[in-house]
């Protein structure tokens, strides 16, 4: 088998020093020696290493223009801001519909090149292009979960893995509190609702984390979901692990399971949801007052409609241990709302309602409309008198003042 160019070059240029310092013969043997191995003539070879002594001047590349000029970049970081700013691989996919969706409700303007280009980039290029507008959100917190240590007999454990390919209506629980770092008294909780199978999510806050309006939450949750509930998972908490929820599922044929105790990751779908819906959208202040729980709630029913109809997901397909290394693969991203429409566990009736229901959001303006609520939110607990124990720093209210603004904008 031949060699390649680039390795006939580099055994041109390893012999080259030796050519030039040998005396004639020694020359001659060279030659034979290069054109044996590379098979060229001698006139080319002896061209070849006059070439490689030759010290070459090595200009710069002339670079090429940019594809991707700053009106595309301001129509991506506009998709970016709306969908809540997703990660390249959860982006492009989505991208060419969310193009075409803002342009529809005029929220977008743009001519049709720069939509092309817009919807042609890649996952990679995405990240490059939006890598400075990353680098200004970052938010951290604390877990309230306190272990139940009713019933737990009679609620049988369920790992992460156990409902990997589970129909529509399988859904892991949880809660969220908003203490703002002082646990001290009464303050609200979000509780989240996750579908495994769609990734569909619904949020509700509650006063505090007694079992009655837990279940009343969970109750309103239900009829809201777009396909009935069969099965709920939740953690050790007591809010769960109570005799109310048991008996709240056993009336409606409910499978309900409940995690190791420890292991955050047999939840990791609604735990997943906890960090990316509600600690992105209303951070970790403290909210504990009427006026709040309103805005709260408010703000989730908006959350909702951009959530699970034009927010994109990635599910885990595989996870493969080698030694230390593991490799993970995940699917194309796309949004609950898709996953649950072409879903054969999914009726008819109920996928006509999502469609009816998709064409008649704008995502621009509900996230208008969530930006608002949380600036009014951020605002009245700001307002209010710090909390005895411990608050959020001055620099962590800035950085997420500065971020809802911009983001608004």
């Amino acid at each position: 088998m031949g060699l390649t160019m680039s390795q006939r070059k580099a055994v041109t240029k390893t012999v080259a020093t030796r050519y030039r310092r040998a005396d004639k013969s020694g020359k001659g043997r060279i030659l034979d020696e290069l054109c044996a191995t590379t098979g060229w003539h001698r006139n080319h070879a002896r061209k070849a290493l006059a070439q490689a002594c030759t010290p070459r001047i090595v200009r710069p590349r002339v670079p090429r223009p940019p594809k991707y000029g700053p009106k595309v970049v301001a129509a991506l970081i506009f998709c970016w801001a709306v969908l809540g700013m997703p990660a390249g691989k959860r982006l492009a996919p989505i991208l060419p519909e969310m193009v075409g969706v803002l342009r529809r409700f005029d929220e977008l303007d743009i001519d049709d090149d720069t939509a092309a280009l817009l919807a042609s980039m890649s996952a990679a290029t995405i990240d490059r292009r939006l890598a400075p507008e990353r680098k200004k959100h970052e938010l951290r917190g604390r877990g309230h979960t306190k272990p139940g240590s009713l019933l737990k007999s009679q609620i049988p454990i369920r790992t992460w893995a156990d409902w990997d390919d589970a129909q529509p209506g399988f859904v892991e629980i949880d809660l969220v509190g908003h203490e703002g770092g002082n646990a001290s008294g009464e303050h609200a909780y979000t509780l989240t609702v996750t579908d495994i199978a769609t990734g569909w999510t619904e949020n509700r806050s509650v006063c505090n984390k007694a079992r009655k309006w837990v279940i009343a939450a969970l109750d309103e949750i239900a009829k809201i979901m777009p396909f009935p509930i069969l099965g709920v998972d939740s953690d050790n908490g007591g809010e769960f692990i109570n005799h109310h929820l048991l008996a709240w599922c056993e009336k409606r044929k409910i499978t309900f399971t409940r995690s190791r105790p420890g292991n955050s990751n047999d939840g990791c779908h609604v735990e997943q949801k906890n960090c990316a819906i509600v600690r992105t959208v209303v951070g970790y202040h403290r909210y504990d007052s009427e006026a709040e729980l309103l805005l709260l709630n408010n703000i989730w029913v908006l959350q909702s409609q951009l959530a699970n109809y034009f927010c994109p997901q990635q599910k885990l397909v595989s996870k493969v241990r080698n030694g230390a290394k593991v490799a993970k693969k995940y699917d194309t991203a796309t949004t609950p709302h898709r996953r649950a429409e072409h879903h054969k566990a999914v009726g008819k009736h109920d996928k006509e309602i999502l469609a009816d229901t998709y064409t008649g959001i704008n995502p621009a303006a509900v996230q208008r409309q969530i930006q608002a609520l949380t600036t009014e939110l951020l605002t009245l607990t700001t307002s209010k008198a710090g909390p005895a124990k411990r608050r959020p720093s001055t620099r962590a209210l800035s950085n997420e003042s500065t971020n809802q603004t911009s983001r608004a904008s």
